[in-house]
């Protein structure tokens, strides 16, 4: 059971490697906020493998608090990202 979820564990870094890759070379902003949310969701599924494997589950909270934020966080950059777009493309059009 501990080789299963030191192998889950282990998967789970590797995406978040993956992840954080995809956020630094992402040729849009898009693709880097994808990344940056994939990230976020992973260190979720982390905190909650963490807790499970080492017997403290009071972590889980510490996880569903991440989420939220996490979830906020990318809600608002989504926001700043469609003004900034719509300012510059309402510029264009005044010209």
């Amino acid at each position: 059971m501990d080789a299963v979820l030191l192998g889950t564990i282990l998967a789970v870094f590797t995406t978040m490697a993956l992840s954080l890759w995809r956020a630094l070379a992402g040729p849009s902003v898009y693709d880097t906020i994808v990344g940056v949310n994939a990230f976020g969701t992973k260190t979720v599924l982390l905190v909650a493998l963490i807790s499970f494997f080492t017997g403290h589950h009071d972590l889980i909270d510490v996880a569903l608090v991440y989420a939220l934020i996490n979830f906020i966080a990318v809600i608002a950059v989504l926001k700043l990202v469609r003004q900034r777009d719509l300012a510059t493309s309402g510029s264009q059009d005044e010209r």
